[in-house]
């Protein structure tokens, strides 16, 4: 019987606002497809119950498969959307179906996204006594005028003020999401942003650029000249400060986007990187077990409708071959800073990454963009800077 580690993803695709910039399969309150999926969300009950008992149906069917039930699951991450939309009493149900279906050990990281706005002291105490250890708290700026031109609806004092219960309720791992490269951004405020969230000590901060993603509101204002977005110059200069302001202030740099104190970075992302097996629950949900890559149906309706795992269920499906299965070992991995080990890729796929690889990893050595050394080849600090065009290097 299998006893690999396994990660759990629980999508809660519920949103009060869906943001202009987000192309993430998510849905605002009164989203009309809600209605047509019989899915309806409402301000009185934002996470319909129908959807949770879904999700408590799926993780079901997986516990029914020994090969999945006696797994140790190492992490889980609940994310969204806003799965802080969901009530006290639906928490507990997500939790203690969890629980039940699948071998959570202690020690396990489990995370829970959540938005100012839709924290209280009470429901933030119920996450934590249900066992989430684990807060990801969405900021992206501390200026109240970014957060509107990104259309956020939480103001930064709605953030302290929900920052500041998270602690009262014993969270003592939390991490902030910042922003850059945002419609009115300077590099000034940029750093400010930085600095008050620093200033509260999180053990984690996640800061990314704004990218304008195809068919966002974003999108739309981006080709009408209506978004005023900071130049390519101020975009690197906002780049290159964060990376220097987080380091020099305790947050160690270990994947092109996050930073962490030591001892917490998150161990479920890395466990993406690292290509660890992990299921995917809810619309969307991706899941990769050794080299089979599935995702649940993207339509909510055929979600909350299908049979799960059926013929025809998955919306993709494939089996990596050698050659996808060793392209994925490179790309991910090398978006962590320690990058990959030589001896798990030889491991994995019984050749030395040389004889594969070499050409490609001297030629971007030479160029000052790889480094190998102690059995482990990374991106150099420059390489960081044009990750995409190196890993790209490694696709057959």
């Amino acid at each position: 019987m299998k006893r690999e580690a396994l990660e759990i993803y629980i999508h809660i695709p519920f949103c009060v606002k869906k943001c202009d910039y987000c192309d993430f399969l998510s849905y605002g309150i009164g989203d009309k497809c809600l209605e047509e999926a019989h899915c309806p969300s409402s301000r009185q009950q934002p996470v319909p119950e129908d959807y949770v008992d879904r999700l408590c149906k799926e993780m079901a069917w997986y516990g029914k498969s020994e090969s999945f039930r006696q797994r140790p699951v190492t992490s889980v991450f609940i994310g969204g959307g806003t799965p802080s939309l969901l009530s006290e009493t639906q928490i507990f149900k997500l939790m203690a179906a969890l629980r039940d279906c699948f071998f959570i050990p202690g020690g396990a990281e489990i995370t829970m996204e959540a938005n100012p706005g839709t924290l209280t002291p009470g429901k933030l105490k119920k996450m934590h006594d249900c066992g989430i250890n684990r807060l990801s708290i969405g900021l992206q700026s501390t200026s109240d005028k970014e957060l509107k031109a990104l259309g956020r609806i939480h103001s930064y004092g709605a953030f302290l003020q929900s920052f500041k219960w998270a602690r009262e309720a014993g969270f003592d791992n939390i991490n902030v999401d910042v922003m850059t490269a945002l419609p009115g951004q300077t590099v000034a405020s940029c750093r400010k942003t930085l600095e008050q969230v620093m200033a509260l000590k999180p053990e984690h901060i996640s800061a990314y650029s704004l990218i304008i993603e195809p068919g966002t509101p974003f999108e739309t204002l981006d080709s009408q000249g209506k978004l005023e977005l900071p130049g390519e110059d101020a975009e690197r200069e906002m780049y290159h400060l964060t990376g220097k302001l987080l380091e020099k202030n305790g947050y160690g740099r270990y994947e092109i986007s996050n930073y962490a104190r030591e001892g917490y970075a998150c161990r479920h992302n890395i466990g993406y990187w690292e290509r660890k097996d992990y299921i995917g629950l809810g619309p969307g949900g991706a899941s990769l077990i050794g080299n089979h890559r599935f995702t649940n149906p993207t339509d909510l309706m055929v979600y909350m409708r299908g049979g799960f795992g059926g013929e025809g269920w998955y919306s993709d499906e494939e089996i990596l071959d050698r050659k996808a299965a060793m392209e994925e070992f490179m790309f991910l991995g090398l978006r962590m800073v320690r990058g990959i080990s030589e001896k798990n890729f030889y491991e994995d796929f019984g050749e030395k990454i040389m004889d594969v690889y070499g050409s490609v990893i001297l030629e971007n050595q030479e160029k000052g963009l790889l480094d190998r050394k102690n059995g482990r080849i990374c991106l150099t600090e420059q390489g960081l800077d044009v990750a995409n065009i190196v890993m790209a290097d490694f696709l057959f």
